[in-house]
């Protein structure tokens, strides 16, 4: 190896060190560290071993529905409806199973079954009738809240058997079952996104959706197939937290679709599409729940919180929008 070879191999890897840390992943991780430092010395309790794996029980619900978010916010879509369709997947898996008699395993493949129908239909309408995604996620989210309220009839659904709560309640090699559950999604939501010719769409349709269907890339179909992954993950994350809570209502899920979007957000990925990432998500979800953790601990008010929250994310904004501008005038 010349001596050229070996400068020119030491400044690429520079370049490439420079860029992850200047990346709004990078930011948002060092951000994360630090509030993560602060709030340890701050609250003895908040650092033990044992609230770090619990606060990974209670974020993988909102992490599995990042995901499957994270790919409809990049091609510049949304979607609201996430949360009615938890609480309606849990729903129908408590009716199924307690009022219609179903084997409770045929319950929970029923609710899933439904669940990505449910995504599948806001696909269809924003695609095939021209529906914006914002409309139409509008208004599902009132028309799938309104059938698990219908179904439910302010009833519960509980006493399920013990093997009922593996995915909710047990652990694995002594970490919470469902936290396993959300690495693999995340790990293999992340390959798809950052090395398959599918996730490569995502980002062509964010950037210019027009130019994207003149390049042979099936708009339409990607488009149904993430909203109908929306949905699946949606039912998954809502039968995961009814064998985490071991009952179902119809309000379960009420808000969720905030807290995911903002993660999503937080993560770095663009709200206008054409941008984002995976790891950036799972960074916004963990930084999101241990904010509201580490806050609480700490003796901070539930709407101090939501304040310290709110401002997290405008800074991240902002420092997404001056990394996308520098990034610009850097390539230029």
């Amino acid at each position: 190896m010349t001596v050229i070879e070996a400068s020119s191999q030491a400044l690429s890897l520079n370049q490439r060190i420079r860029a992850l840390v200047f990346s709004q992943e990078g930011v948002l991780l060092l951000i994360t560290i630090v509030a993560v430092a602060a709030l340890s010395a701050l609250s003895e309790p908040f650092r033990s071993v044992e609230n770090f794996l619990n606060q990974g029980r209670l974020l993988t619900e909102i992490g599995l529905v990042a995901l499957p978010m994270t790919y409809i916010i990049i091609t510049g879509g949304i979607d609201l409806s996430v949360g009615s369709i938890f609480g309606l997947t849990a729903v129908i898996l408590g009716y199924t199973w307690q009022n219609l008699g179903f084997p409770l395993e045929l319950a929970i493949i029923t609710s899933l079954i439904v669940a990505t129908i449910a995504g599948f239909i806001n696909g269809w309408f924003i695609v095939r009738v021209g529906v914006p995604p914002l409309i139409m996620t509008l208004a599902t989210l009132a028309l799938y809240r309104g059938l698990a309220e219908g179904i439910a009839q302010a009833r519960s659904a509980r006493g399920y058997p013990d093997w009922f709560y593996q995915l909710g309640q047990r652990d694995l090699l002594g970490v919470p079952t469902q936290l396993w559950i959300l690495i693999v999604a995340a790990i293999i939501a992340a390959i798809i996104l950052a090395r398959t010719p599918f996730g490569r769409s995502l980002y062509a349709i964010g950037n210019n959706e027009t130019a994207a269907r003149f390049s042979g890339i099936p708009v339409g179909r990607n488009k149904m197939l993430i909203y109908a992954f929306s949905g699946l993950m949606a039912g998954l994350a809502g039968y995961i937290f009814v064998s985490r809570v071991s009952t179902t209502r119809s309000d379960m899920g009420t808000g969720l679709e905030l807290d995911v979007i903002a993660a999503v957000v937080l993560g770095g990925t663009s709200i206008f599409g054409g941008t984002g990432s995976v790891p950036g998500t799972i960074i916004g979800v963990i930084l999101i729940q241990l904010l509201k953790n580490g806050l609480s601990l700490t003796g901070v008010t539930g709407d101090s919180t939501i304040v310290v929250i709110g401002t997290v994310l405008i800074l991240s904004i902002l420092v997404n929008n001056f990394i996308q501008r520098r990034s610009g005038r850097m390539s230029s």
